[in-house]
């Protein structure tokens, strides 16, 4: 098997993607803990090129990034990049949501969508194959479930009338944004390992 590092010091993060590869024929490990990008790109897609890149040149190997967040329509598109910078903690994250949304309590008024951009790069940083998954959806009034993390409580899926938080873990895999860039990227990922390595 290949090794593919996955850009990112975070365990769950990598059962994750383990999950969404797991018929891909790569190994994949985490990223050294020391090892840091700046995502400083203005979109999803080039944070997550980026982020591939300069962990693929580092160690000297295939690897894997993404980077994904959450587009408010009534926001202009916020918190979009900075989702994950948007406040300290996911509770703080979630009730600023919440507040500027006070004056749009209609449901088609609370539109918004879930991005996720996944890039592979080669040992030499070139991009080798990239993808992006959205997922649409609209921003409850309150959280609801205890599942998943980051703004799942209060992403509602109208046609499962779930929650992403409420969410089985396989019915999220298959419609998420994640999953469904990664569904595209791995079988990208099986076209290189029979072509490239």
């Amino acid at each position: 098997m290949t090794k593919l590092i996955v850009a990112t010091s975070n365990p769950g993060k990598l059962r994750e993607m383990q999950a969404y590869l797991a018929d891909s024929p790569w190994e994949l490990s985490l990223k050294p803990a020391e090892l840091e990008v700046d995502e400083t790109g203005d979109t999803f897609a080039a944070n997550a090129c980026l982020k591939a890149s300069e962990i693929a040149i580092a160690m000297n190997c295939w690897a894997i990034a993404d980077d994904s967040g959450l587009q408010v329509d009534a926001l202009n598109g916020a918190p979009g990049i900075y989702s994950a910078r948007y406040a300290h903690s996911d509770k703080e994250r979630i009730d600023r949501i919440l507040q500027e949304l006070i004056n749009f309590p209609d449901p088609h008024q609370r539109q918004a969508q879930f991005i996720c951009a996944v890039a592979v790069a080669r040992p030499d940083g070139t991009i080798a194959t990239q993808a992006e998954g959205i997922c649409r959806g609209e921003i409850l009034t309150t959280p609801r479930g205890d599942d998943g993390f980051g703004y799942d409580p209060i992403f509602y899926i109208p046609e499962q009338q779930l929650t992403f938080a409420e969410m089985p873990k396989a019915t999220k895999r298959s419609i998420s944004h994640r999953g469904i860039a990664l569904a595209i990227v791995s079988q990208k990922l099986t076209e290189i390992a029979t072509n490239d390595c």
